[in-house]
């Protein structure tokens, strides 16, 4: 999941995932700037985050928990 220390939907959905036993891979953009070019590769030039990626190389942009709990049960 990409995010920046400051986010609070990045937060919040960090503390969703935890509890549903999800375990991700944080990068803070601020602190990557490969990352964060990334993130604007996929976001139509905006550094928007939460951007969570999926082993399958989707993306999903500030997504709800389910949406995200039903693409891992796709994968």
């Amino acid at each position: 999941m990409y995010s920046t220390v400051w986010c609070g939907y990045c937060q919040r959905l960090k503390a969703q995932l935890s509890r549903e036993g999800v375990t991700i891979a944080e990068v803070d953009i601020e602190q990557d700037q490969a990352a964060a070019d990334f993130v604007e590769s996929v976001n139509g030039g905006n550094q928007t985050v939460p951007t969570v990626v999926f082993a399958d190389g989707t993306a999903m942009t500030n997504p709800p928990l389910r949406e995200v709990l039903a693409k891992l049960a796709t994968l």
